[in-house]
């Protein structure tokens, strides 16, 4: 029988896990409605954009779903403070969230114009919104919320930060390095080298931009505070960094695929080293170090952690099965002529 600590820390880690899974599999998705209105050139091409992401874009989301799930029923306290210190900036994610689908949902149902551009544009609106809102958001859990043993403090303002600003910039130079990479793997014809291209152009934007992030990381955070007192952690970022440069590498050589991989990696293991940094705590005070919640305080009782973690040895791998399928199911590259778009 596992005890209430180890339990605590093993879901610690799958919560962890799952927000880093939906950051790195819904980048991709996200970053190609932020180019849609931009990229194409044709209807037939608006198709297989849209084809790209068609059959996948749901499959991503149940991570979000579940990581959210996770999050209330192993840490009931940290859902509490954390939908409440967040309320703005995570129920525009959501408002993000359903336009990004209804846009993508609607825009083939009618030829009007004025129909297929409003819909367009709620997928590009909704997509963007996502993606800097979640990058802000989580940089902020990384950099601390404003909030102590008296109440909180933590608004729209105070998250709108130069160190969250920050990191919602760089998510978003890093999902669209992920979606140019991704449909010019999923294309062919003019579609695949315009996105190639837009990959290493986004490329160069991201590594400026990831290399300041680090940097404020590294100064305006306690986040490398559990690297410096355990240095083997410290090859987390390092693989980033490697990463970020392979990925370039393989765009260049216009092997897209390699260069989609190694660029999530890059989004997995910043994501990863933002946890490894916070643990043992789920939120910490930017105000007030004492007032910040640890894990150990957080979780839920040994009954609750053990029955959802049996649940989840036997959903968790379900899920990663039908992705998989799915994944290989719609392997074969989308042509101009063939392309059906979303349905």
């Amino acid at each position: 029988m596992l005890s209430h600590e180890t339990l605590a820390v093993i879901w610690f880690g799958l919560w962890a896990v799952l927000w880093m899974m939906y950051f790195t599999l819904d980048g991709y998705t996200l970053g190609v409605g932020i180019l849609y209105p931009f990229v194409s050139r044709s209807e037939r091409e608006e198709k297989q954009l849209q084809e790209t992401v068609g059959p996948f874009w749901n499959g991503n989301e149940v991570w979000l779903i579940t990581a959210g799930g996770a999050t209330f029923a192993a840490f009931p306290l940290v859902y509490a403070m954390m939908f409440s210190y967040l309320y703005v900036p995570l129920f525009l994610i959501l408002f993000g969230l359903f336009y990004r689908a209804i846009g993508l949902e609607f825009m083939h149902k009618d030829r009007g114009r004025f129909w297929r551009a409003s819909w367009k544009w709620a997928f590009f609106g909704g997509s963007l919104l996502v993606v800097l809102l979640v990058g802000v958001a989580f940089a902020n859990m990384f950099y601390g919320l404003a909030f102590d043993a008296h109440g909180n403090q933590t608004n729209v303002l105070t998250l709108l930060n130069t160190y969250g600003i920050l990191g919602g910039l760089t998510f978003l130079s890093l999902t669209l390095v992920s979606a140019g990479s991704w449909v010019a793997h999923k294309v062919s014809g003019p579609l695949e080298g315009r996105m190639l291209s837009v990959a290493n152009v986004a490329w160069f934007v991201a590594i400026g931009l990831y290399g300041l992030f680090m940097v404020a990381t590294a100064n305006r955070t306690q986040v490398l505070d559990n690297f410096n007192r355990l240095p083997f952690l410290y090859v987390v970022p390092a693989l980033a960094v490697v990463a970020l440069i392979a990925a370039k590498f393989y765009l260049r050589k216009g092997r897209a695929l390699a260069g989609f991989f190694a660029n999530s990696l890059v989004i997995f293991l910043t994501g990863a080293t933002g946890f490894i940094g916070m643990f043992p705590n789920m939120l910490i005070s930017a105000t007030d170090p004492a007032a910040s919640v640890t894990l150990y305080e957080a979780a839920a009782s040994s009954r609750t952690l053990t029955i959802m973690l049996v649940v989840a040895a036997l959903l968790v791998p379900a899920v990663i099965a039908y992705q998989l399928w799915a994944y290989r199911k719609f392997s074969a590259k989308i042509k101009p002529e063939e392309a059906r778009g979303y349905h």
